[in-house]
């Protein structure tokens, strides 16, 4: 099984799993797909796009319930990233962590996952 991982604030997340299926951030829904992180790069979205931003979760989800939908395609300095073309059924999320802010408003990685989200 292959993670991917989508960093969100709770409350549209929450949402989510109570509808049970997950349709997009504002962001997602303006380019047309989902947007994830393979592991190697969730530490760089995080800081880039989340700083500041509180009560934050990681989901982590099952490439392998995504089917076709999921495109590898290049972004951030040509890297590959997960893009879903469609939504996101909760089914396929394995694992919830939240993420509180570093002092600095930094995302802080769940420890947990650090072996496997360092590059």
């Amino acid at each position: 099984m292959t993670l991917i991982y989508k960093i969100s604030p709770r409350g549209p997340w929450a949402e989510a799993q109570a509808k049970g299926v997950f349709e997009g951030a504002p962001i997602d829904l303006a380019d047309g797909y989902i947007h994830f992180s393979a592991a190697h790069q969730v530490r760089e979205t995080a800081t880039k796009y989340f700083k500041d931003i509180p009560d934050l979760v990681l989901a982590a989800i099952d490439t392998t319930a995504l089917g076709s939908a999921l495109k590898w395609e290049a972004s951030r300095g040509g890297d590959l990233f997960p893009h879903l073309y469609g939504t996101l059924q909760m089914t396929a999320v394995r694992a919830l962590y939240d993420m509180p802010l570093d002092t600095d408003g930094t995302p802080m990685l769940p420890a947990v996952l650090l072996p496997a989200l360092l590059p």
